[in-house]
């Protein structure tokens, strides 16, 4: 749209020449000025002044072309203090509308660098339902354009990494268009919300998977105390039950507060670098002797040492390949085997594709940017297999599939809500592969670093 010169008369000019005329009249009035001079004098007053308003309308002319080709020109600038709103951590955008309930009007004119990686931005400015349709933060900023008031409502992500963050939107009041102008500001309360969640699922689940072991030891302990007091057999008997119930509550305990942990920091990406393949070795060495114990073969199948190099957190990878090397070895038969293979260059989706095309498959833990290369952890074994309609819930806290043992030393059911966990801290993915007499393979994955992705030759899916 064109921009024009304003056309306003400059009236101190005016009032200048209009002064000298007046003067001019009143002393022809007092005879003190000849009429016939004082003529020409007026005329030159007039002419004089005309030039003047002349000259002023074509200097205020060029200065406003001046400015307006200056303001074209910082059209694509940032706007002043955008360097210091940048180094700001809490995302914040500057919105400005038109007319009310005009959802087209309703624009980010700014956004610092938080908010662009927030909410993915690329350009400079944009339609807000382009990059926010979160009904409760619309209206928030409507609020705060058309009502001038504050407002403030919670705007939750989705994805695999969820957050959860307080929007505050405060009127700026007009711009130099007449537009309406808002700042919204979001902070991140993720932290806070996970904590207090956590905590409540702590003693929710505690609570209720403590209760039967309890209930137990409690009715062996007052028999004991009662009528087999003086039965050696029996005492010998109920208190081999107590000790397998002690050592269950000890395990389901461990493995509680382990889960606790890893939620609380399951949004914070590890920095730490290891060997896949390593630790895949230093599990299986560790598992040894139980799997002789049960009659379960070990079958590795590993890349050469510092290939499947990976961002994570030690502790908590080693606890991924336990935690499916134990689960499959407790649903093999004995003189079955338990296969653990590590793959690299693999892409997300060639990760999750199964490997056999008669077997149902799942993907329990999609990567929110599933790009670049993986290493890839398999752990298959020889068991019953889980029917398709299981398979959904397999990492639900507690759950269990019906009918299905797995040995002596049974599970706390969290091994795999465990392992989806921190496969999702790692930004990684979980998915599993099953039918019922076949056996069963859970795959996690993880993203390996730049400089061994590189090295590692690229594998897609294959349709099966």
């Amino acid at each position: 749209m064109a921009s024009h010169a304003p056309h306003a008369p400059p009236w101190p000019i005016l009032a200048v020449g209009a002064t000298a005329l007046v003067v001019l009249a009143a002393l022809t009035a007092l005879h003190r000025l000849d009429p016939i001079a004082a003529g020409p004098a007026a005329l030159v007053v007039a002419v004089a002044t005309a030039l003047a308003v002349v000259a002023a309308n074509r200097f205020a002319q060029a200065r406003f072309l001046e400015l307006s080709h200056a303001a074209t020109e910082r059209a694509g600038e940032p706007p002043p203090f955008a360097s210091l709103i940048n180094a700001l951590p809490d995302p914040i955008l500057v919105i400005s509308a038109a007319e009310p309930e005009d959802i087209t009007s309703l624009r980010y004119i700014f956004a610092n660098s938080a908010a662009r990686n927030l909410l993915r931005i690329d350009s400079g400015e944009g339609l807000l339902v382009g990059v926010i349709r979160d009904p409760a933060v619309l209206e928030a900023v409507d609020t705060a354009l058309f009502a001038a008031l504050d407002a403030e409502t919670v705007y939750e992500t989705t994805g695999a990494q969820p957050l959860t963050l307080r929007a505050h939107a405060r009127p700026l009041g007009l711009a130099l268009d007449g537009r309406r102008l808002a700042l919204l500001v979001f902070r991140d309360e993720t932290e806070v919300r996970r904590v207090e969640r956590t905590r409540a699922d702590f003693l929710a689940n505690a609570s209720h998977e403590l209760r039967t072991p309890l209930a137990s030891l409690a009715g062996f302990i007052e028999t004991l105390r009662g009528h087999a007091r003086d039965d050696a057999g029996a005492r010998e008997r109920f208190l081999a039950i107590m000790q397998a119930q002690a050592e269950r509550m000890s395990r389901l305990i461990a493995d509680l507060m382990s889960l606790s942990r890893i939620e609380l920091n399951e949004h914070i990406a590890p920095s730490d670098e290891l060997d896949l393949a390593l630790c895949v070795t230093d599990v299986l060495d560790a598992l040894a002797p139980i799997a002789r114990e049960r009659s379960v073969a070990l079958v590795p199948t590993l890349p050469a040492r510092g290939v499947a190099r990976v961002a994570g957190d030690r502790d908590q990878i080693l606890q991924v390949v336990q935690n499916l090397v134990d689960n499959a070895m407790k649903y093999s038969v004995a003189g079955g085997s338990v296969s653990v293979a590590v793959e690299v260059g693999a892409t997300a989706e060639a990760a999750a594709a199964g490997l056999r095309s008669d077997s149902a498959r799942l993907s329990l833990l999609t990567p929110d940017h599933p790009g670049g290369a993986y290493a890839v952890l398999r752990v298959s074994d020889q068991g019953a297999g889980i029917a398709r309609e299981h398979l959904p819930r397999l990492t639900e806290r507690f759950y269990r599939v019906e009918g299905q043992k797995s040995g002596e030393r049974s599970g706390t059911g969290l091994g795999l809500a465990i392992v989806k966990h921190i496969a999702n801290r790692h930004r990684g993915g979980l998915a599993v592969e099953s039918a019922p007499g076949q056996g069963t393979t859970f795959t996690a994955y993880f993203p390996l670093l730049p400089a061994a992705a590189a090295a590692a030759p690229a594998r897609v899916a294959k349709a099966s």
